[in-house]
């Protein structure tokens, strides 16, 4: 059985953006590059990479192809790759060079061990607020992610979350399903359509008490 991705929001993906901690998305992965830095520290086509740390970087990629995007070069008439940003790493030289090495392996972009996770198509808020003790907690979540991931995030605030009853409107909520599955509209497009203020109409899961102090 496929284990399930993880899925990040792009702000989360905006933490990385350190040479030490670097994370970059494109096409939809999220991949974590510092192993890749590390390795080849100082080297002059790294720069590309580290400027857009913790950024998405699609639009250096050809979505059907999956590869570098490519153009033709106007003085050679031959194709080439199409680095706007410079040349990074793993992109070969445009003519023959002797200090190319082409026994790389697998492009950094098409290796699988840098693959962290998904990005999410489309991230929205939610309150999660506390019958109990009443606490409110503004949570920005992936629309893919199920309610036992969205929990997850919510542990950092509460470590007995999974003490808690989670309900929408009155009913309980399937934790193995998305927001989405369980009728929690996500009404953000029609919000914008009718110009209203989305953050006045986030929607509320309500936590009940179960009487078991169960730690994450």
């Amino acid at each position: 059985m496929t284990a399930r991705p993880r899925y990040f929001t792009a702000s989360e993906v905006a933490c990385h953006r350190s040479s030490a901690d670097l994370w970059v998305s494109f096409l939809g992965r999220v991949c974590d590059l510092s192993p890749l830095v590390s390795r080849y520290h100082g080297d002059v086509l790294l720069l590309p990479i580290l400027e857009c740390a913790g950024k998405d970087i699609s639009s250096w990629f050809d979505p059907r192809t999956k590869d570098v995007l490519r153009c033709v070069d106007p003085l050679t008439c031959c194709q080439r790759y199409y680095t706007p940003r410079g040349r990074f790493l793993h992109v070969p030289p445009a003519g023959p060079r002797c200090d190319w090495d082409t026994d790389i392996g697998e492009p950094w972009w098409r290796d699988r061990r840098y693959v962290v996770g998904k990005l999410s198509a489309k991230t929205r808020w939610i309150r999660i607020i506390n019958t109990l003790t009443s606490q409110e907690q503004l949570l920005e979540v992936c629309s893919e992610e199920t309610l036992e991931e969205i929990l997850r995030r919510y542990l950092r605030y509460n470590s007995h979350a999974r003490s808690y009853t989670w309900k929408f409107n009155g009913e309980a909520l399937d934790m193995g399903k998305t927001l989405r599955d369980n009728g929690v509209v996500d009404d953000d497009q029609e919000l914008e359509h009718l110009r209203l203020d989305r953050d006045l109409f986030i929607p509320a899961v309500l936590l009940h008490f179960n009487d078991d102090l169960t730690d994450g």
